[in-house]
């Protein structure tokens, strides 16, 4: 599947899914920038995240976009087993909530991209990132992904080293702003849908 749009239920809700390691050990590294945009958008619906009956994540409920058709319901999901588990919790919320899969959107870190560049794509290969390996192993590729750019290991660091490290204090100046950009693509992408979020956000 490419950069295309599909046809979705307009009343359909959408499942938009952070994807991270749960523990305060985890919190602010590279790995986790997508609990971290997560977190922002719970801010902006107005609500706390809560956990999701038998499925093992933390969910809140709400609504984005303007009065009137363009309002979509959304629920946004911190999958709580280890990243490498995301795709059992995702499907779960996903058959719970009746989200056609195309509704789905994971945000996540990326490693081929430059620091705090986004990339958003319909579809397509993991890029050995565990999380979208485990989702897309659950229930197919064609979910949307926010991919958050967290650029390649210095030196010879080990790939799981750099991810599970937290940012740099040169990048924790920029950080915020780059949540903050991360969360209006989703809201972009959500409201007024794919080609639009990425002539917009696409860097």
């Amino acid at each position: 599947m490419g950069d295309t749009d599909v046809t979705t239920d307009a009343n359909a809700p959408w499942l938009i899914v952070g994807l991270g390691n749960p523990g305060p050990e985890y919190a602010m590294n590279r790995h986790n920038v997508g609990f971290m945009v997560a977190d922002l958008l719970a801010g902006r619906i107005g609500g706390k995240f809560k956990r999701a009956g038998k499925a093992q994540a933390q969910v809140i409920e709400g609504r984005i976009g303007p009065p009137g058709p363009a309002n979509r319901r959304v629920i946004l999901a911190k999958p709580m087993s280890y990243m490498n588990l995301s795709g059992g919790p995702v499907t779960a919320l996903r058959d719970f909530y009746k989200v056609p899969t195309a509704n789905i959107v994971a945000v996540h870190d990326e490693l081929d991209i430059d620091y705090g560049v986004l990339r958003l794509k319909l579809g397509g290969g993991d890029n050995g990132h565990n999380g979208l390996k485990s989702m897309t192993k659950a229930m197919g590729a064609d979910y949307h992904r926010v991919r958050f750019g967290i650029g390649r290991p210095p030196g010879r660091m080990q790939v799981a080293d750099f991810v599970l490290k937290d940012f740099a204090s040169a990048e924790r100046k920029e950080l915020d702003y780059f949540v903050d950009r991360a969360a209006d693509a989703v809201e972009c992408l959500v409201i007024e849908g794919l080609e639009r979020a990425q002539g917009t956000y696409n860097s």
